[in-house]
Formats: C-alpha cells, sequence, structure tokens
C-alpha cells in the first residue's frame, strides 16, 4: 500500500474531555469514492490518532476501508433520485449512527452525505467540515430540482465549520447564492494527487506504435460527455483510420444520466471505440495512451485529468469548470467547446498531428503543473488545518478550554 504522505508530519491527535481520542465519521456515497479518493487523508487522521468510522453503501471497496484502519458502517442509500421517502429513512440512518457513535468530528462527500450527514451530526454537536467535489446533474440541468438542491445544500450546511470547493466558480455560486458565507468557504485542489505513486512515464515510449490512442477514464455517463467522444472519434477517424479511442469506467452505474451497457456494446461493435472495463490501477492504460480526454459538461477538479497529468500525458478537455483548472490552453492541452463534439474532434486531430516531440514537451508540462499545483498534500494540509480549528472551537465550546492534551 502506497503510503503517499510522510506520516513523520503527523502530530498527535487533539483529545476531548476525559482523553479520548477524537472521534471522526467520514462520509460518501460510496465506499469506491472513499477509498480512491480519501485513502491518503485515512491514512493521515489515523496516524494523528484519531479513530476514524467510515459510513458509506456497501459495496466491494467497503473491506478495503477496514484495511485501512477504518471501522465501517454501512447505509442504504438512493444515489440517482431524489424521493423524499428515501431521503427520509437515510436521514433516520445518519441520525441513528450519529446517537449511537456520538462522534466528535464529521467529514461528508457527495450530496446526499454532505446534506442529511451533516444535518444528523448537528444534532448530536458534532463539528462539520464538507467538500463539494462538483455541482453534478441537479446544477447542470436547473429547473426545480436544483431550486430544492439549493435549499437542502443551504439548510445541511449552515452550521458547518468548513466548506471546501474544488475550483472558484463553485464556490463563487454558493456564496452568490447565500448557501454559504465566503469565510467559511476555501478552494483547494480537487482531491490532489500522489506524486510518488503517479510516476511521469515518456510519452517516446508510443511512438511508432500503429495511430495515437486518446483515452476518456469516466463513469459512463452523458454528463462525462462520454457520446461526444464517441461522434467526435467517429470524425477522426474520417481522416484518420489508425487512430484509436478507448473507454475506461464504470458501466451500469446509478445515475439518472448512466449509458446503457448496450449502446457501449454497439459503440464497440461498430470499430468506433476500445470498452476496457474496469480497474483499481489506471496507470498501465494511462502509460499506454498518447493522449488522456474528458468532455465533461462539469467538474469539481476531475481527479482523472490529475492522474494523467502527474504521468505525463498532454490532456483535452472541455472548457467547463473544474476541467479548465487542468489545462493551460496549448501549453500541456487543448480546451474544447462543452457539448460540441466536432470542437472536440478538431482538438483531437491538432494532438494527433503534433510532433511526438510536441506532445511530449505538453506531457512534461502537465507533470510540472500537477507538481505546482495539485499535490495532494496541499489538500491534506488544508484539512488539518480545518479540522484543528474547527475541534479547537467545539473544545472551547464545550468547556471553556482548548482540548489539546
Amino acid at each position: 500500500m502506497v503510503q503517499p504522505y510522510d506520516q513523520k508530519d503527523a502530530q498527535p491527535a487533539l483529545k476531548v474531555v476525559g482523553q479520548r481520542p477524537v472521534r471522526v465519521i467520514i462520509s460518501a456515497n460510496t465506499s469506491w469514492n472513499l477509498v480512491n479518493f480519501r485513502s491518503s487523508l485515512i491514512r493521515v487522521l489515523i496516524a494523528r490518532g484519531y479513530e476514524v468510522i467510515a459510513v458509506a453503501p456497501r459495496d466491494k471497496y467497503s473491506d478495503a476501508l477496514v484495511a485501512l484502519g477504518c471501522r465501517y458502517i454501512s447505509v442504504e442509500m438512493d444515489n440517482k433520485g431524489t424521493n423524499p421517502v428515501r431521503d427520509l429513512a437515510l436521514t433516520a440512518q445518519y441520525l441513528r449512527i450519529m446517537r449511537r457513535e456520538r462522534p466528535d468530528l464529521y467529514l461528508g462527500w457527495t450530496i446526499k452525505p454532505n446534506i442529511y450527514g451533516s444535518l444528523s451530526a448537528r444534532a448530536v454537536g458534532a463539528a462539520s467540515i464538507n467538500n463539494i467535489s462538483g455541482l453534478g446533474t441537479a446544477f447542470l440541468h436547473g429547473g426545480m430540482i436544483q431550486a430544492l438542491v439549493k435549499a437542502l445544500y443551504k439548510i445541511g450546511l449552515i452550521k458547518s465549520e468548513r466548506i471546501l470547493f474544488q475550483n472558484d466558480e463553485d464556490r463563487s455560486i454558493f456564496v452568490a447564492d447565500e448557501i454559504v458565507e465566503a469565510g467559511r468557504s476555501i478552494t483547494i485542489p480537487g482531491s490532489g494527487i500522489n506524486l510518488d505513486h503517479y510516476e511521469p512515464q515518456s510519452l517516446g515510449a508510443r511512438s511508432g506504435q500503429g495511430g495515437p490512442v486518446f483515452l476518456l477514464i469516466a463513469r459512463m455517463l452523458r454528463d462525462k460527455g462520454v457520446e461526444e467522444f464517441v461522434e467526435a472519434a467517429r470524425q477522426v477517424r474520417a481522416v484518420m483510420p489508425a487512430a484509436r479511442f478507448q473507454l475506461l469506467g464504470f458501466l451500469d452505474v446509478e445515475n439518472r444520466t448512466a449509458i446503457a451497457r448496450s449502446t457501449v456494446e454497439q459503440w464497440v461493435a461498430e470499430g468506433v471505440v476500445e470498452y476496457l472495463g474496469v480497474t483499481d490501477d489506471v496507470r498501465p492504460f494511462i502509460a499506454a495512451s498518447d493522449c488522456v480526454v474528458l468532455p465533461s459538461y462539469r467538474e469539481g477538479t476531475p481527479r482523472t485529468l490529475l492522474e494523467a497529468m502527474a504521468m505525463g500525458r498532454p490532456l483535452v478537455a472541455t472548457d467547463v469548470p473544474g476541467c479548465r483548472e487542468t489545462v493551460d490552453d496549448g501549453v500541456n492541452g487543448w480546451l474544447c467547446r462543452v457539448k460540441d463534439a466536432a470542437d472536440l474532434a478538431e482538438k483531437m486531430l491538432r494532438m494527433a498531428r503534433a510532433s511526438p516531440e510536441s506532445r511530449a514537451e505538453m506531457g512534461r508540462q502537465s507533470r510540472l503543473k500537477a507538481e505546482r499545483e495539485f499535490d495532494e498534500r496541499i489538500v491534506i494540509d488544508a484539512y488539518l488545518k480545518a479540522i484543528d480549528e474547527a475541534m479547537a472551537k467545539k473544545g472551547n465550546k464545550a468547556t471553556g478550554v482548548p482540548d489539546v492534551a
């Protein structure tokens, strides 16, 4: 198991009254999310002496949370719907857990844990820190659902000690709409990236191995721009038949914009794309590509692009919040218009027609940008600072004295 954050940097845990270690509940909409995006933070919290309890729906990654040192509690969560009865049942589950465990601190990611988990944590006096990792389908499509989600966020986050955003535009929306106050919110560089684990791989190894390989790593959702990627692939292959286009990521996703397995199978049968399935280690697939593409409609800060940057790959991504933060247009890749397959095809052709030396230099610039802006230490340090401040404030309120042992 990679140790991405030097544990000698970990400080002794804060103590609450009675010298019990600080009890932290962390929650997201899947165990997969916590394992893939929060493992480094979990390791550091445990190294500091915190007791960490992971709350998420059970999936094949739940046991990995236990292996990290967490105590794991399963919840039932409808990730694709807005049924008020089911959401009320979820809130009741969170309340039962909070009353039984009596956490000192709650860390939430993804929409329902951020709303219903935070409300339940507030009911037992726990401090809350939330991460808005992207605004999701509700904000993309507007209407009554968007208004409802904004209202729920405002209620859920009203007492949170700190709200972390993954890009400034999302933060500005929440502040402008008075969902959160500017003073309680900060922007962090996504979930960060472990620069030691994702080492740069030479693009030179790809030279002379047939046509260029374009890789899209994402859940198979329309909002990830998968359909635009496939249509752009058709257009590129019409003038460059040797070019290859690959999809890597989950099918059968619980989401209103999920793409049917039969549709992906049809694309594969047509010969326009290759579907690579699902993996716990994207590194070999990134290493075998010439360029990583994400035509998403909106993101927080996409982890897949950070992984590609760290491994020295040029990017093609949409000029939307979250994606544009990863691409310096013309330096480490190209930005394209959202929902515009023709413009995406033009940018991929531009990448394909570039010299190997030009693509290699773009890849080198990607790695340098990852080192400057997206090192996971930046994210972990932001969390540790927010946690220390929240716990000190909680200790002062509870006892009138700081709660540092």
